[in-house]
């Protein structure tokens, strides 16, 4: 029996586990990366681990977060950053040097190799051919000191892709079929591998589009096939000494069998407030906008913005609409300069935005109240966009741009023929944006430099013999880590100061959590199904732990954001039945009694007892070897310290 791409890459790196599925693994990391709203914290707790330098084949900081500096936090930790880059054998990627997804395709993903990052749109570098996978910055921060990364072997989904995308009908309009059809709960525990006749027709910006939004499907990672489509690129980018050709067997087994007719594809959105909420644009034909946005990780690509400025090119931005456009990196913007194409998108009205995540994450470009915004972004959870009453759909750059110019929604194959786009033969390099780490010899004298607002790692504490603790928050399904930790412009200048994040904890749900939580000193957080979806931002449990949560209660997690409790020492339980989730109330008094000696036992169904109610409710603590001994040290980097110093 013929193996899957992915189960290849997974056993040549191998270091601990067995290749069996639904077990745990660990993996040989080759790269990481981190971006500046999660590697302050991530940095902080590689120090902590004692280690002088990264063992990483490749490890790269980016800056492309936190680009506004209004006051002088973000600016410090940048400058924080970039110091402990320099000392620890990091390169760094300055701010204004480009989106750490885009730019790691172009500068530095590679075939074949394993790659982890602070940030949940790592498996872009699917696209490329690697096994890109989203981590907390303390599983970073790990593989960066040579430990290993642990993940549950998962399932493979087979996304056969036949026939070929019609004139403007997008990479975008593939995946928003494919979270059509699997919803943002389907990709849990898997990972979606395409393959095909039809990835023939897409290139690698194209493919990365596509397992970029893989992210909103839940899965572990996506991943598509190293071919001469992907040679081609690499030569582009003079990276061509890192190709190799990588594909499934032609025998290959499968979980999952998914086929997706390309030639029957049509523009497609996903409208308030879910990436699987989906409708076509021709349902949406005529609805006035008031707003659009072009850029961010899944979408600003060289390709993508000269498709823009195709359709822009002779044309005006709607009067009534406001247009942003934020090339993904450096060499884009600089490639648009060079061959003309930045200039019709001035011409046409746009908003030249830098190259940095920016509207994506809540940083600038809210859109006016109820709002009807277009993005080529990755989600649009409630209020993400910094607007509370936002209505955000996401498209296509094809959709996007027709639609700015006629200020409604609009099906881009009404515009007439399209052009073939083509990537260019060789890219503008020019790395001069990215600085390298010093020599070994020269670390020593390296200053780490610290500003006021960067605050140590909150304090843990082994598991305790019995949690007996208030129920402090009850929410429902499909809570994401931005209601738990909120972006946007005020909030992520304090990613690296705990305690004053924490005062924002929870507040979209409950505005009064962050002090009842602190008032009460140990609590329990009760959720529906698919808790934790979305960013990997591990301030998500690092402010409940610092507020005191001792154990999240839910009928189901997303996968990064379960890890991230363990790793803060946050006890992570499912209901046995999802019915008795209705038996628990905010305020009920809850207690787990021996829960450490349960632990110890690895016994994995215990009796969570209601005092409030005298109900006696199943509940499932599913850890195990590695998991089980961080969950009983208090979080990973005991661990991690404890290991180190045997």
């Amino acid at each position: 029996m013929g193996l899957t791409l992915t189960e290849k890459i997974i056993k040549a790196h191998l270091v601990d586990g067995e290749f069996v599925k639904g077990s745990e693994i660990g993996l040989r990391i080759d790269q990481t990366l981190t971006q500046d709203a999660t590697g302050t914290m991530a940095y902080l707790e590689f120090e902590a681990m004692g280690v002088p330098r990264v063992k990483t084949e490749r490890s790269v900081a980016y800056i492309d977060h936190n680009t506004l500096q209004n006051g002088f936090e973000n600016a410090d930790d940048h400058r924080f950053i970039g110091s402990v880059a320099k000392k620890h054998g990091i390169y760094f990627s300055r701010p204004g040097n480009g989106i750490c997804h885009q730019v790691h395709l172009e500068r530095f993903g590679a075939p074949g190799k394993t790659l982890i990052g602070s940030d949940s749109h790592t498996p872009t570098g699917g696209g490329i051919g690697m096994l890109a996978m989203g981590a907390g910055g303390l599983d970073v921060a790990v593989a960066m000191g040579g430990g290993a990364y642990y993940i549950t072997y998962p399932k493979i989904v087979k996304v056969e892709l036949i026939g070929k995308l019609n004139p403007w009908v997008a990479a975008k309009d593939v995946i928003l079929e494919v979270l059509r059809r699997m919803s943002v709960k389907g990709g849990v525990g898997k990972v979606i591998e395409y393959c095909g006749e039809g990835v023939k027709s897409l290139s690698v910006p194209e493919r990365a589009t596509i397992t970029n939004m893989g992210a909103e499907l839940g899965a572990t990672t996506s991943i598509f096939p190293s071919d001469e489509i992907t040679l081609s690129f690499l030569k582009a980018q003079k990276r061509e000494d890192v190709y190799v050709e990588l594909c499934a067997d032609s025998d290959a087994v499968y979980d999952e069998e998914i086929v997706i007719n390309l030639s029957e594809l049509e523009p497609l959105a996903a409208c308030p407030h879910s990436p699987d909420n989906i409708k076509t644009a021709s349902e949406l034909s005529g609805m006035k906008i008031d707003q659009v946005c072009i850029g961010s990780c899944t979408n600003s690509s060289l390709l993508d913005m000269l498709k823009v400025a195709h359709i822009l090119k002779g044309r005006t931005v709607h009067p009534d609409v406001s247009l942003s456009i934020a090339p993904g990196s450096k060499q884009v913007l600089n490639m648009l300069a060079e061959n003309g194409a930045l200039s019709i998108l001035i011409a046409a009205g746009a908003r030249i935005l830098e190259s940095a995540c920016g509207p994506c994450i809540g940083m600038g470009q809210s859109p006016n109240s109820n709002g009807i915004s277009l993005r080529t972004f990755n989600r649009n959870f409630l209020g993400r966009s910094g607007t509370k009453d936002g209505q955000v759909y996401l498209v296509s750059p094809e959709t996007a741009a027709i639609s700015a110019v006629t200020g409604v929604f609009t099906d881009a194959r009404t515009i007439g023929d399209m052009p073939e786009f083509v990537l260019p033969e060789t890219f503008l390099i020019n790395d001069n944006m990215i600085t390298l780490p010093a020599s070994e010899e020269e670390a020593d004298s390296v200053e780490i430099l610290r500003g006021p607002n960067i605050k140590p790692f909150p304090e843990t504490a082994p598991l305790l013999e019995t949690i007996d603790a208030p129920c402090s928050l009850k929410v429902g399904d499909n809570i994401t880590t931005d209601h738990i930790m909120p972006a946007g412009a005020k909030i992520l200048p304090l990613r690296s100061n705990i305690p004053a994040i924490s005062q924002h904890c929870f507040t979209v749900c409950d505005e009064q959590f962050p002090t009842r939580a602190k008032e009460l000193g140990k609590s329990i957080i009760v959720g529906g199904s698919n808790y934790g979806q979305g960013s990997s931002r591990e301030h998500a449990a690092l402010a409940p732990l610092y507020l005191g949560v001792k154990a999240v209660l839910v009928k189901s997690f997303a996968r990064i954001h379960r890890a991230n409790l363990i790793n803060a020492g946050i006890l992570p339980l499912t209901f046995k039945n999802e019915a008795d989730y209705d038996k628990i109330n905010q305020g009920d008094e809850l207690c787990l009694a021996d829960v450490r000696k349960a632990v110890i036992a690895g016994q994995q169904e215990l009796n969570l007892v209601n005092k409030t109610t005298g109900d006696e409710i199943a509940v499932l603590c599913e850890l195990s070897g590695r998991t089980k001994d961080i969950m009983l040290s208090g979080g990973l980097l005991d661990y991690t310290r404890d290991q180190l110093s045997k």
